[in-house]
């Protein structure tokens, strides 16, 4: 999962990916449609090469596989890698309410485990530094600095998932960050962090380095609960004109 940021960085190979990745997250080709190299050659104005890139890309997130004297077939929505950052992003874009209860769906039957196990086999360093990122995150919270605390949001969680030691779960720290900056950059963060938010945060830092895996888990199960009930909220708010 973690190739994908590098394989979106390559110029104007990226770009198309990111137009061809999001026309078929939202369906505008839909499962079992062809995609012919020639067509893409003449409306990117790419080379063959670009667009066998562009395709391997595609193909590793299963969204699409080329088939021998038929074309590129784009693949069944059940088939594709749903824990792709790149898709993640994408489906937030084209149906957000549905792809944002079903990352927190993800997160409410991860994270509360996660933090669990991570009572019990965190290390001194791990609960450290926990602890300081919960410190932190109340600081930045106090002055307003949203950026800032969506990165020590992101390395909170992450951590929590590295320290549970389940290497499966480690590997939905993208997941969790995708969703984390996915509302920041959409507004669906209030100005200022909620005050539970950042309660619950100290409390699973202090429970885990108690091990307290019981109230760990029930804290973390509370956290997610409260930032669904608050993004759906904001996404059910009609914009201002």
């Amino acid at each position: 999962m973690a190739a994908n940021g590098a394989r979106l960085s390559g110029g104007l190979h990226g770009k198309i990916v990111d137009v061809l990745g999001r026309e078929i997250s939202a369906g505008t080709h839909r499962p079992g449609s062809v995609l012919r190299g020639e067509d893409l050659e003449q409306r990117f104005g790419i080379s063959r090469s670009v667009v066998r890139e562009v395709v391997r890309t595609l193909a590793s997130i299963r969204l699409v596989v080329g088939r021998q004297r038929i074309g590129i077939v784009v693949r069944p929505r059940e088939e594709w890698n749903t824990f792709d950052p790149m898709l993640i992003r994408w489906l937030l874009e084209v149906d957000r309410t549905n792809q944002v209860k079903t990352l927190v769906e993800l997160r409410t039957a991860v994270e509360p485990v996660a933090a669990g196990a991570a009572a019990q086999r965190a290390d001194a360093e791990q609960v450290a530094e926990l602890a300081r990122l919960a410190t932190r995150m109340g600081e930045l919270a106090s002055a307003g600095a949203l950026e800032d605390f969506l990165d020590a949001d992101v390395a909170f969680h992450s951590l929590v998932l590295r320290s549970s030691g389940n290497e499966m779960f480690a590997q939905l720290h993208e997941v969790v960050r995708e969703v984390l900056r996915w509302r920041t950059e959409q507004g669906l963060m209030p100005a200022r962090p909620e005050p539970m938010a950042i309660e619950l945060h100290d409390e699973i830092a202090r429970c885990i380095g108690e091990g307290d895996g019981r109230r760990a888990e029930d804290a973390t199960r509370e956290l997610v609960a409260e930032a669904l009930h608050g993004t759906l909220e904001l996404l059910e708010t009609p914009s201002e004109t």
